[in-house]
């Protein structure tokens, strides 16, 4: 009898330690439960609120370069740009941009070495492409080399013109829809002699796909949206 009772008060101990440990386990677990929920909360808000600095970072210099005119301009935008690359390090329009605003350096008359300046152009265009290559990178490619096949059109045109159809050609077969693409090459036959299979003619309906496509364009934000004002002016040049 004495034994009986010694086991059933045995039993009674450890069915009162096993509900005392298991009530600790669910305060720990709960507790645990409630320090790592409020870590991703926090965690999340701090990816948005770097997102969003990021957002307004690119909005204010994107807006900038919409209006910048003068070489100064350009020049301190693509340094921005590539900054805000370098601190993303996960974003390829940055370098987009600084490349972009490079490019438009070498169009402009007052730039004599067009090689020094595309060299740059192609340094930012490498960060970027490093993380995502596209239509769009293979746009500026092709104003890279277009411009440095300018400085000798007649001794370059196998070396730098061939480097800026393949890269229209890559362009178009990553996005056949991209209205840019149309308006580069529409500009490259319109400046093409006749007698070498360009001019005016052959222009035009390049153009007049790249307007078209423009018109129906749903651009995300942040993206690049140049190109219609200078579409539409060449299709007028080519009435």
């Amino acid at each position: 009898m004495q034994k009986t009772l010694s086991k059933d008060a045995s039993s009674v101990l450890s069915e009162g330690q096993t509900l005392a440990i298991n009530r600790k386990c669910a305060k720990f677990s709960k507790a645990h439960f409630l320090f790592f929920f409020a870590l991703l909360i926090g965690l999340g808000l701090a990816t948005q609120a770097q997102s969003d600095k990021y957002t307004q970072a690119m909005q204010k210099n994107i807006a900038l370069l919409d209006s910048a005119t003068t070489m100064d301009q350009l020049e301190s935008l693509a340094g921005t740009f590539d900054r805000i690359g370098d601190a993303e390090k996960t974003q390829w329009l940055p370098y987009y941009y600084a490349a972009l605003a490079q490019t438009w350096i070498g169009w402009m008359p007052d730039v004599k070495d067009k090689d020094a300046n595309s060299q740059k152009i192609n340094a930012y265009l490498a960060k970027g492409e490093a993380i995502q290559k596209n239509a769009e990178t293979y746009a500026v490619e092709n104003m890279s080399a277009t411009q440095q096949m300018l400085v000798d059109p007649q001794s370059r045109w196998m070396t730098n013109g061939k480097d800026a159809s393949e890269a229209l050609q890559k362009g178009l077969a990553a996005d056949p829809n991209n209205p840019r693409l149309y308006y580069l090459q529409g500009m490259s036959l319109f400046n093409t002699p006749t007698q070498f299979g360009g001019g005016k003619d052959k222009a035009k309906p390049l153009f007049e796909k790249s307007v078209a496509l423009f018109k129906s364009a749903q651009p995300q934000p942040l993206f690049p949206h140049w190109g219609q004002k200078q579409a539409e002016t060449m299709l007028a040049q080519c009435q």
